[in-house]
């Protein structure tokens, strides 16, 4: 199953480790750009209009699992408890 995108009310958790902050996703986009070339040959991309895009697989940077990603409120989410937020530093 892959995991719906988060907005400004959800965020990702990974529920095997507890990871809130990394993640690898794969998508695909199909867009139409507007290339603009000088007369050099160089272009740069002006604009983009993304035209449909799906998100294929989301996994855990920490523990890999892409079976375990789940969409969570902001607000219940607690950053102390995510691994990526510990001081590896030690005394």
């Amino acid at each position: 199953m892959t995991p719906e995108l988060p907005d400004e009310s959800n965020r990702w958790r990974c529920g095997g480790c507890g990871n809130l902050t990394r993640f690898d996703v794969t998508r695909s986009r199909r867009t139409t750009e507007f290339w603009h070339f000088d007369l050099a040959g160089d272009h740069g991309v002006e604009s983009i209009e993304v035209k449909d895009e799906s998100v294929e697989l989301v996994s855990c940077r920490w523990c890999g699992r892409d079976d375990a990603i789940e969409l969570v409120s902001r607000h219940e989410a607690s950053v102390t408890d995510d691994p990526t937020s510990r001081s590896s530093a030690s005394d």
